[in-house]
């Protein structure tokens, strides 16, 4: 209980969640482990101290093997190079190892992908190549590990190391989730035309590509804004008598919305309806996005209510984008009447979005709309409600 006392002052009831994390054989009411996960989440979550951090780890005796535990060790790894604590992460990781629960390739895949998202490739390289020595065996999980690890440091170079020299030097046969991370590497950084020699090496050894594998070469190319080989990957479809299905469709709309050609990804949406497919809420998404971003606004909202036309259920993001750009365009009656429906959801878009909204409404003498959503607000979140009641008293009367 000595951590208890230094660290600093908390709720009672983060304070009692706490206790039951650190010593649960001793809690006359233990917390059941999701509950426990959850209080470690939170608590990480709100933690600045890069040592208590790891303390809040420790003490909740975290596992790969549960999704939420995962979650925990991304948020924790993730402050803790974010605060340049680097030795801290590797004693951490490594000490982890020692836990003979945790001595399994599941452990060390996620250690090696923890140690890619701090930027520490050279980890990543060394638990790889150390497993043997924990009496845990190399497959082509751990390899798609590295392999996924040396894309979250943007290290694209070692991919194609790994690659070319890896499942020889180990005796590890590369699948299909291999080569599609290869190909992933390739396409993010620039190099989609790689992506040909990984297709024939994939051929050679009888894997046979996927949606995911043409997907992630056609944004790939649509990046590089290298539309005959576009043309090319959907031929290759055809070829392997795939025909493109919605998330090949989505892939295409989102990658030329980001290339500001929402017009262009509308007709897609056209070919999706003519061919009796059913778009759905990632489709209307990706378009309400690209026209917004675009300044096309009027577009946006008409896609918004053929979404919802078609049963299509948008998500908090959706919501958040256009009430955002609908502001920023100055049409603040639209932009409350979509706030009003993502409120509905429970979803209230951030500070910044919110006062910029109220703003508006001020500035378009709707100040008892203003009042009223400014009412809303408070009761959501009391946390903030002082500052929304400065914002309030200076509302017009």
């Amino acid at each position: 209980m000595a951590f208890l006392s230094r660290i600093r002052p908390i709720s009672f009831h983060r304070c009692r969640f706490f206790s039951s994390i650190l010593s649960p054989e001793s809690s006359s009411n233990p917390l059941p482990y999701r509950e426990k996960s959850r209080a470690a989440l939170s608590l990480v979550k709100s933690e600045k101290d890069p040592q208590r951090i790891l303390e809040i780890c420790r003490a909740a005796s975290l596992t790969p093997e549960f999704n939420l535990d995962r979650i925990v060790f991304s948020v924790a790894i993730s402050k803790l190079a974010d605060s340049k604590d680097f030795d801290s992460i590797r004693h951490f990781l490594d000490e982890l190892k020692s836990r003979p629960d945790l001595q399994t390739e599941r452990f060390v895949s996620h250690a090696i992908v923890l140690f890619g998202q701090a930027g520490m490739i050279n980890d990543a390289f060394r638990t790889f190549e150390e497993m043997h020595q924990l009496g845990v065996d190399r497959t082509v999980r751990s390899l798609n590990a590295l392999i996924f690890s040396c894309i979250l440091s943007k290290n694209y170079k070692e991919v194609n190391r790994i690659f070319l020299e890896f499942p020889k030097k180990y005796g590890i046969e590369m699948n299909l989730d291999s080569y599609n991370t290869v190909l992933k590497a390739f396409s993010q950084s620039g190099s989609s035309s790689s992506g040909y020699s990984i297709l024939a090496e994939m051929d050679r050894k009888g894997v046979k590509p996927n949606a995911t594998s043409f997907g992630i070469l056609l944004a790939g190319f649509y990046n590089e804004e290298k539309y005959e080989d576009v043309g090319k990957v959907l031929k290759m479809m055809e070829e392997y008598k795939m025909q493109p299905g919605i998330s090949t469709y989505n892939i295409r709309i989102q990658s030329l919305c980001k290339l500001k050609k929402s017009s262009e990804a509308k007709l897609l949406l056209n070919s999706i309806l003519a061919r009796r497919m059913k778009p759905n809420s990632e489709t209307y998404s990706h378009l309400i996005h690209g026209f917004s971003k675009e300044g096309n606004l009027e577009e946006a909202k008409k896609l918004l209510k053929e979404m919802l036309d078609r049963g299509c259920k948008p998500s908090s993001d959706c919501y958040f984008a256009l009430v955002y750009f609908l502001c920023q365009g100055g049409d603040f009656e639209s932009a409350l009447q979509v706030c009003k429906e993502s409120m509905e959801k429970g979803w209230f878009p951030n500070f910044s979005t919110m006062t910029s909204l109220v703003n508006g409404l001020v500035s378009i003498s709707k100040v008892e709309e203003a009042r009223e959503l400014i009412g809303k607000i408070k009761v959501k979140f009391s946390k903030n409600a002082g500052s929304w009641k400065e914002i309030e008293a200076r509302l017009p009367r």
